[in-house]
């Protein structure tokens, strides 16, 4: 076991939990309405991601201070990846992904999963799988929103789902640009 795997598996022992149930039919019941209330699955997919964006520039903060790394750690795009695969995954889901998929540039990678509470209990109508529903496009948002906080601009989407007839779930991340940290001016 890795040493940032160890890292996830501690921090997990450590966080307060919700039930994974309860957790899956309120998002469920969330998810639901939004399809009722916006009848676009495009715009349910953005607003998802809007929503887990907002989330994880406050997880972030959680994160570091529960798991015990440095802001160091996040510094480097590739360690980033690593941090979100082994020890935020664990932490906050509770199931372990990995990172593969590595462009040459080392800007883009892709993280799998095979499980994900979020998806428990849930079955799509043909008619929403064809239009490419990714039901849990919040983690997307929640990966773009927590390394913004740590400086880091990028493109987060879905590329595979079980709940759309894939194998295993698949996330692509891609670094668009390193932020500069900025002082407010006191005028």
């Amino acid at each position: 076991m890795s040493k940032l795997a160890k890292i996830g598996e501690t921090a997990w022992s450590k966080i307060d939990k919700t039930n994974s149930e309860l957790l899956a039919m309120t998002y469920g019941s969330l998810v639901t309405q939004m399809l009722k209330d916006y009848e676009d699955v495009a715009t349910v997919n953005a607003q998802l991601e809007k929503m887990g964006y907002k989330m994880g520039m406050r997880m972030v903060d959680e994160f570091m201070a529960k798991s015990g790394l440095t802001s160091g750690a996040c510094r480097e795009f590739k360690d980033t990846a690593e941090s979100i695969s082994k020890v935020g995954f664990k932490m906050f889901l509770g199931i372990n992904a990995t990172i593969g998929n590595w462009n040459k540039d080392q800007t883009e990678y892709s993280i799998y999963f095979d499980e994900n509470p979020l998806n428990d209990f849930v079955e799509l109508p043909e008619n929403i799988k064809k239009q490419r529903f990714y039901y849990s496009n919040i983690l997307c948002g929640v990966i773009r929103g927590s390394l913004e906080m740590v400086l880091m601009r990028i493109e987060c989407e879905f590329k595979k789902c079980p709940l759309l007839g894939d194998d295993q779930s698949e996330i692509r991340v891609k670094l668009k640009e390193y932020l500069r940290e900025t002082v407010p001016n006191d005028e």
